[in-house]
């Protein structure tokens, strides 16, 4: 088992910890930068939403997993940055220019958004991003004149430079590196005094408080980051479906994107990718499974109760998710045979003075 012994501050804020990260991160870097030219076209329409899912993934897993706020709302913040995209792009605005105006856009409602955070948590919270949700659905639908209600936005694709990206290459390395530079700079915000203050009011509003965080500020500055990520999420989302409408952003899409948060395991930016590989891989194999199985079973509600299953064996069994799993894995074979079942007992994630609420 590695074992690192820290002797300065810079040591402690690497991006990379030791020397075997970085081989391993390279490995990976290089398979997927060789992905196009070994997996055939429908593999690849996969990942393409696998990374799109990560971008989502990694701003709901800032708000959910680092911050503690919950959202049950940020199908809305997806809609607003691919409506963003759809409109920008219609009215002829380079690619460069329309994508951070839907992180701007989806940012700007994250700030409204996050305004209620400041006296909500809990229940009353989820019901608060719920709502916003059911209200951006809403809006969407009706103010036909600038969204085409349920017809609907067509997008072209991508074009760079002058250069338009047809085919699933093009796409993939721009997806590739925008979900390569949203990892990089959260990694990078958690390591400074804002994302350290994030982490505060996750584990205890009251001793963030006591120690001078400005909870207002944060709060509202998690969410809006958040947003930000999903709007860039989807925008790209937007350009690989080619059309938009309101019945792709509602409530079970909100819910989706919680799962995927869930599932990769809380708390974990590996969580967000694992998550949305494991929410885009699952359906592909449920609908393989189906040619397997019975018609009375192999109905249009098999997908739904497969979730609700994997969902709730995963909050019972493995609540640290995905992520959390392949901790115990490598653990117990870094330390065989002197593993000990009680190493990652959950601990009381409450300090002692929230007690007093």
């Amino acid at each position: 088992m590695r074992f690192i012994f820290k002797t300065d501050y810079e040591q402690d804020i690497r991006l990379f910890k030791h020397s075997g990260q970085k081989f391993w991160y390279g490995l990976l870097m290089a398979a997927l930068l060789a992905a196009p030219f070994a997996l055939d076209e429908y593999v690849m329409s996969q990942v393409h939403f696998v990374l799109i899912y990560s971008i989502v993934g990694l701003g709901l897993m800032l708000l959910v997993g680092f911050t503690g706020q919950i959202s049950l709302g940020h199908a809305a913040f997806l809609a607003v940055g691919a409506y963003t995209e759809a409109l920008m792009q219609a009215r002829g605005v380079p690619f460069l220019v329309s994508l951070p105006c839907a992180a701007l856009f989806a940012a700007a409602a994250g700030f409204v958004i996050g305004l209620p955070a400041l006296r909500l948590k809990g229940i009353y919270l989820a019901i608060a991003t719920l709502a916003f949700n059911v209200i951006v659905e809403e809006g969407i639908t009706r103010w036909e004149s600038l969204t085409g209600g349920n017809s609907g936005l067509h997008l072209k694709p991508v074009e760079l430079f002058g250069v338009r990206l047809d085919g699933d290459t093009g796409f993939y390395y721009v997806c590739l590196a925008l979900t390569i530079l949203s990892i990089l700079a959260l990694m990078n915000l958690l390591r400074s005094p804002t994302g350290r203050a994030f982490v505060a009011i996750r584990d205890s509003e009251i001793s963030a408080s006591c120690m001078g965080v400005n909870l207002a500020k944060y709060k509202t500055l998690s969410f809006a980051i958040s947003a930000a990520l999903t709007g860039i999420g989807g925008a790209l989302y937007a350009h690989k479906v080619t059309f938009i409408s309101p019945e792709q952003f509602t409530l079970l899409q909100s819910i989706e994107l919680v799962t995927i948060v869930i599932l990769g395991g809380v708390g974990s930016l590996h969580g967000a990718a694992l998550g949305a590989g494991f929410v885009i891989v699952l359906p592909q194999l449920i609908a393989v499974a189906k040619d397997y199985l019975p018609g009375s079973v192999a109905g249009s509600g098999l997908q739904a109760i497969v979730f609700g299953l994997v969902l709730i064996s995963f909050i019972v069994f493995e609540p640290l998710g995905l992520y959390g799993r392949w901790l115990k894995v490598r653990t117990w074979f870094e330390l065989f045979p002197f593993y000990r079942k009680g190493m990652f007992r959950r601990q009381k994630s409450y300090m002692k003075s929230e007690r007093l609420r």
